[in-house]
């Protein structure tokens, strides 16, 4: 048991919460020690766990842009993906001008296979999401 002086004992990190304030903590509106969104423990980003979540976000962000219509570079040209009616799978354009370029038979995670018609000959085509330079 510790003996302390009434006089002398100065009470440190006491907090008087009035009813709204309780309420609020019940409730989880408010946070008692500041925290918004902090799990209790560090993250170590170079864990493998960490790498594999860094690089499924960085594929899901490619397919969207692409998906989306952002414009992408292929040496000097620039292109653009359009999607076709009722979400089915579109065409890439060249993007000054809306000019065909070619259909797109396959949109993968990381992969996009197109076709067109050269000369009476059909002419395949493969995109890597992950090398495509996507300017704005």
């Amino acid at each position: 048991m510790i003996k302390t002086n009434k006089k002398n004992s100065i009470m440190k990190n006491v907090v008087v919460l009035d009813k709204k304030a309780l309420l609020e903590i019940a409730n989880g509106e408010k946070k008692i020690d500041g925290r918004t969104n902090n799990t209790g423990r560090p993250v170590n980003k170079k864990s493998a766990r960490q790498a594999r979540l860094a690089k499924q976000a960085f594929y899901a962000n490619v397919n969207d842009k692409f998906k989306k219509g952002n414009r992408f570079e292929i040496g000097s040209n620039v292109y653009k993906y359009v999607a076709g009616k009722n979400d089915s799978l579109g065409m890439i354009v060249k993007a000054e001008f809306e000019m065909y370029e070619c259909n797109v038979s396959y949109i993968g995670r990381t992969k996009v296979q197109g076709f067109t018609f050269v000369m009476g000959k059909q002419v395949k085509i493969e995109l890597d999401l992950k090398t495509l330079k996507f300017v704005k």
